[in-house]
């Protein structure tokens, strides 16, 4: 489903935009120095499942580790995929536990 999609980082609304048919996908940031603090999840109700959210946030933390960011997730659901994703635990910045 992600795959054919592109993301978008709209600097301009501090958001991160996935659209998906007619409906968008949002994360909303702030971005300090070299730490960026992931703040909002917004989803239409067609993309609201596990599925989508995981494909979602795995393109978006993939983006900030290319972007050599550490990232805050101040969003429950995002702190909670990256409590079950180890993988992504390196983006937080040291010191950091979720």
């Amino acid at each position: 489903m992600i795959d054919a999609a592109e993301l978008v980082d709209n600097e301009f609304l501090r958001q991160f935009e996935l659209k998906i048919d007619d409906h968008f996908a949002k994360i909303e940031y702030s971005l300090q120095e070299r730490k960026i603090f992931l703040t909002k999840l917004i989803l239409p109700e067609p993309l609201n499942n596990e599925e989508f959210i995981s494909e979602f946030l795995k393109t978006v933390l993939d983006t900030m580790e290319d972007r050599n960011l550490s990232v805050v997730p101040t969003s429950p659901e995002i702190a909670k995929f990256i409590r079950r994703n180890r993988r992504y635990k390196k983006l937080l910045p040291v010191g950091l536990r979720i």
